[in-house]
């Protein structure tokens, strides 16, 4: 199971801080990975971290967004700077490739 908090409303150049507190799986040898997703559109792959702490990033969100991870608290976190309107989304954390079970998400709205 997942659960994603840290969302909410932030002007854009803001920043947002999002957390994920995973349960049910071996966390330790497995990828984690931020996605989102907005109405009427595929959920999308955002940043994955394997559990050798190996990132990579889509080309949207390179230089403002950094995954990181914290094992012993079987914890993923997607540090967001410099956010646009178009950062707007439903924020989801799940391995990577992700399994068939996703929590809520967290809402991210960008705007003035």
């Amino acid at each position: 199971q997942f659960a994603e908090t840290g969302g909410g409303l932030v002007q854009p150049g803001g920043s947002l801080r999002l957390s994920c507190d995973a349960s049910g799986f071996d966390f330790n040898i497995l990828s984690m990975a931020w996605y989102r997703q907005t109405p009427g559109s595929e959920r999308e792959l955002i940043a994955v971290i394997t559990n050798r702490d190996e990132v990579k990033y889509a080309d949207s969100v390179i230089g403002r967004f950094t995954i990181s991870r914290d094992n012993v608290r079987r914890s993923a976190y997607l540090q967001m700077n410099s956010l646009l309107p178009e950062d707007t989304a439903v924020y989801y954390c799940n391995m990577g490739p992700p399994c068939a079970v996703w929590g809520q998400g967290t809402r991210v709205t960008v705007s003035a």
